[in-house]
C-alpha cells in the first residue's frame, strides 16, 4: 500500500517548472496574486497608447510646443507691415475759453530684408472753441531709412529670424526625445510588471513542488525508507517559498503602481499585462547604425542646431557693435483751416529732407562685450560637437554590444534551465529508488528556482536593450509608428 502511494507521489512531481517562451496571458488557476481574474488585461501596444494620451511629461511637452510656436510667428511677423491707431478727444474749461479737442493718428512701419525701413504715419487734429473758434488741420508724413553698418544688410536683419527658426527645430527635436524617453520608460515599466508576474508565477510553482515532496517525504517516512527528521528539511523549504511568495506579490504591487503613475491612471485600478515576451536574434552593424544615429538622433542633432544658433548669435553681436550710420530721407505735408471771427483761413504746406545721422559710441567697452561672448560661444560648440559625435559613437558601439552579450546571456540561460530541469527530474528518480537524500533534491529545486529566475532576467534583459537600441539611434517613435502631430 505505501509502496503504490510513493509511485503516486512522485509521478504527480511536475516535470517542468516554467517553460519561458512567457505568454502571462495564459490561464494559471493557481496564482493567488491581489489582481485577481477581474483585473483590466494590458498589452504592451496599449500601454504605450495610454502613455502619449495621458503621460504628465508628454501633456507638459505639447503645452509648451503652443508657446514655442506662437514665439516663432512673432519672429516672422516682423517683416509685415505694422500699424499703430493713436487717438484721443478732449475738452476743456478754463477762464479764458472753452474747448473741445479730437485727434487721430494711425501710423504704419515696414522692415525689409535688408535693413530697409519705411514709415508712413496721417495725423488729422480737430479744435472747437466757444471764442477762437474752429480749427483743423491734417498731415501726412513720409519717412524712408537705410543702414550703413548697424542694421544693414540680409545677413544682420534676417539673423535673428533665422535663430527662432533653428530654436522652432531644436524645440521639436526636444518633443521627440521627450516623447521617446517617457515612451521608452512605459516599455521598462511595462516589462517590470511582466517580471513581477512572471517571478510570483515561479515562486508559486516551487511551492507547488516543495508541497508535493513534502508528500513524497511523508510516504517514505510511512515505507521506513527515510528518517523521519528529514521531513524538516522540507518544511523550512516550504517557509522559505511562502516568504518568497510574499515579496513577489510586494513586488507586483510596486510594479503595478509604478505603471499606473506613469500613465496617469487611477493608481486603484487592477491591471495585468498580458504581452508575450518573446526574443529573436538581431544583427547590427555598428557602422550603420552609427550613421542611423547621426541622422536620427534628437539629442545629437540638437547639439548641430546649436553650432549654427552660436554662429547667428555671433552675427548679431558683430553688428550691434557697429556705428550706426544711417541714410535718412523723407516729406510731410501739412494742411490747416481756420474758421474765427476773423473769417475763414486755409493753408498748406510741405517740405522734404535727405541726409544721413550718425550715433558713434566712444570709449565704452561694453559695446565688444557681446561679440567676445558670441566668439568663445562658437568655439566651445565646435568642442561640444565633436564631444557629443564622439559620445553617440561610444553609445551606440555600447548599446550594439550590449544587444549581442544579452542574447547570448539569454542562450545560456536556456540551456541552463533545460540542464537543471533535466538534473532535477534525475535526481528524483533517484531519491524514489533510494540513491538520493532529501537535501539533495531541495538544493536542485533551488538551482532550478535560481535557473528561471535567470532566464526570465536575461530575456528581459535582451529586450530592454531592443528598447535601448531604438532609443539612441533616435527610431523609437519610427518604430512604434507614431507621429508627433507637431504641425
Amino acid at each position: 500500500m505505501n509502496k503504490w502511494l510513493l509511485l503516486l507521489a512522485l509521478v504527480s512531481l511536475p516535470g517542468t517548472a516554467a517553460n519561458i517562451v512567457i505568454d502571462p496571458s495564459a490561464p494559471n488557476t493557481s496564482r493567488s496574486v491581489s489582481l485577481n481574474a477581474q483585473a483590466t488585461t494590458l498589452t504592451l501596444g496599449d500601454a504605450v497608447y495610454l502613455g502619449l494620451r495621458n503621460n504628465p511629461a508628454i501633456r507638459s511637452a505639447y503645452l509648451q510646443r503652443v508657446a514655442q510656436k506662437f514665439d516663432l510667428r512673432v519672429a516672422e511677423d516682423v517683416f509685415n507691415p505694422k500699424l499703430t491707431l493713436n487717438s484721443y478727444y478732449r475738452s476743456t474749461r478754463g477762464s479764458a475759453d472753452n474747448a473741445r479737442n479730437a485727434n487721430v493718428a494711425p501710423a504704419t512701419s515696414l522692415l525689409g530684408e535688408y535693413g530697409t525701413r519705411l514709415s508712413m504715419a496721417w495725423t488729422q487734429q480737430l479744435n472747437t472753441a466757444d471764442r477762437a473758434g474752429r480749427y483743423r488741420s491734417d498731415g501726412l508724413d513720409l519717412a524712408i531709412i537705410q543702414p550703413l553698418l548697424r542694421g544693414a544688410g540680409w545677413d544682420a536683419t534676417t539673423a535673428p529670424l533665422r535663430l527662432s527658426r533653428l530654436s522652432e527645430q531644436a524645440n521639436r527635436l526636444n518633443l521627440k526625445a521627450t516623447v521617446a524617453q517617457t515612451i521608452s520608460q512605459v516599455i521598462a515599466t511595462y516589462r517590470e510588471l511582466l517580471r513581477a508576474q512572471e517571478q510570483l508565477t515561479i515562486v508559486q510553482e516551487a511551492l507547488k513542488r516543495s508541497g508535493t515532496l513534502l508528500e513524497v517525504n511523508k510516504a517514505l517516512i510511512n515505507a521506513g525508507r527515510m528518517a523521519e527528521f528529514e521531513i524538516v528539511q522540507t518544511e523550512a523549504d516550504i517557509a522559505t517559498q511562502q516568504l518568497g511568495v510574499e515579496e513577489a506579490q510586494n513586488q507586483l504591487d510596486s510594479s503595478r503602481l509604478a505603471l499606473l503613475r506613469l500613465l496617469a491612471l487611477d493608481l486603484s485600478t487592477p491591471i495585468r499585462a498580458t504581452e508575450a515576451l518573446e526574443a529573436r536574434p538581431m544583427q547590427i552593424d555598428k557602422r550603420q547604425a552609427f550613421n542611423l544615429a547621426q541622422n536620427q538622433q534628437p539629442e545629437y542633432l540638437a547639439a548641430l542646431l546649436g553650432s549654427q544658433q552660436a554662429d547667428l548669435n555671433l552675427v548679431i553681436a558683430k553688428d550691434s557693435g557697429r556705428w550706426q550710420v544711417d541714410l535718412v530721407a523723407g516729406a510731410n505735408q501739412v494742411r490747416d483751416a481756420y474758421n474765427n471771427d476773423a473769417g475763414r483761413s486755409n493753408n498748406r504746406t510741405w517740405d522734404s529732407y535727405a541726409g544721413v545721422q550718425v550715433q558713434i559710441p566712444i570709449g565704452d567697452i561694453s559695446t565688444r562685450q557681446a561679440e567676445v561672448r558670441a566668439r568663445v560661444n562658437v568655439e566651445d560648440q565646435q568642442i561640444r560637437i565633436t564631444d557629443a559625435r564622439q559620445a553617440l559613437e561610444r553609445s551606440v558601439n555600447d548599446v550594439v554590444r550590449d544587444l549581442g552579450t544579452r542574447w547570448r546571456q539569454y542562450e545560456i540561460s536556456q540551456r541552463a534551465v533545460e540542464l537543471s530541469r533535466r538534473k532535477i527530474e534525475i535526481e528524483r528518480e533517484k531519491l524514489s529508488a533510494g540513491r538520493s537524500t532529501n537535501f539533495q533534491v531541495l538544493s536542485f529545486e533551488t538551482d532550478l528556482r535560481n535557473a528561471e529566475n535567470a532566464q526570465l532576467n536575461a530575456l528581459i534583459a535582451y529586450l530592454n536593450a531592443q528598447t535601448q537600441l531604438d532609443l539612441t539611434l533616435g527610431m523609437t517613435l519610427e518604430s512604434w509608428e507614431i507621429a508627433l502631430n507637431d504641425y
